[in-house]
């Protein structure tokens, strides 16, 4: 096919009853190019709906391409990672007769290891090829629990594949962070808005009212109370009788000498 082409494609897909399945008819329009192909697509692949125009129609991601080039398009346009997420992308590298790779929208995270894809051209259901599933289970199977390793529901079977299909990674429908940018976490206990918000106080400009200075309180004067004493005539010593005067006595005015 060459070039672009436009095609109304009404697709019935009735899928088994139980886990993964389900039944559903819807009209599609896409726009469907040689570029949009999937890893089962043949020389007659327009007369197929491709998961390509299929993931992007779900996910909102606006890549075009082949499958397998949806995740190097993605580096530096839309975040990447290794966890599910509801409206990623998971991005299947080649293997096997699957040369182009696949890519499927992720509908529901169940949990850690599971979740519900929407995807188109994986089952062949009644015979027919390019059927879309939606809300099909997806395992991951990877040893380090990364999902780079996935097994998915094939309706053939009624089950789970057995293939261990590798992945490349979820593709988000967000901005990739621009390199060396910091990323700023809001706190989890503000709302977002008011975590942004500039720093304002919260302390009017009166909250000092009511409340004296100490600068400006005049101090208290001090009461002292001052004794006055009688003066206190001097004693006067009258000597024993028989006692001897220093006058009298040499020894004992050198001894009072030097008790002075």
């Amino acid at each position: 096919m060459r070039g672009w082409k436009q095609a109304t494609l009404l697709l019935a897909a009735t899928l088994a009853m139980g886990t993964g399945a389900g039944a559903m008819a819807r009209s599609f329009d896409f726009s469907v190019s040689d570029a949009d192909s999937d890893a089962g697509s043949t020389d007659g692949a327009d007369a197929y709906l491709q998961c390509v125009p299929y993931a992007r129609q779900v996910s909102g991601i606006a890549i075009y391409g082949d499958a397998w080039s949806w995740w190097d398009q993605a580096d530096g346009r839309y975040a990447r990672g290794n966890r599910p997420k509801v409206g990623a992308v998971m991005s299947f590298a080649p293997h096997g007769a699957m040369r182009l790779g696949h890519v499927a929208a992720v509908s529901r995270v169940i949990d850690r290891r599971t979740v519900l894809l929407r995807h188109a051209n994986w089952s062949p259901i009644d015979g027919r090829r390019g059927q879309i599933e939606d809300n099909v289970r997806a395992i991951d199977v990877s040893p380090a629990n990364d999902w780079s390793e996935v097994r998915v529901w094939y309706a053939p079977l009624g089950d789970i594949g057995t293939t261990h299909w590798p992945v490349n990674g979820f593709i988000y429908n967000e901005r990739a962070a621009p390199a060396g940018k910091p990323i700023v976490l809001a706190s989890a206990s503000l709302p977002a808005a008011l975590a942004r918000a500039p720093y304002r106080s919260q302390v009017g400009s009166d909250f000092l009212a009511g409340i004296a200075s100490e600068a400006r309180a005049k101090p208290k004067p001090v009461r002292q109370t001052l004794a006055y004493a009688e003066p206190v005539a001097p004693t006067k010593t009258t000597a024993p009788r028989g006692a001897r005067s220093l006058s009298d006595d040499p020894i004992g005015r050198i001894i009072a000498a030097r008790m002075r």
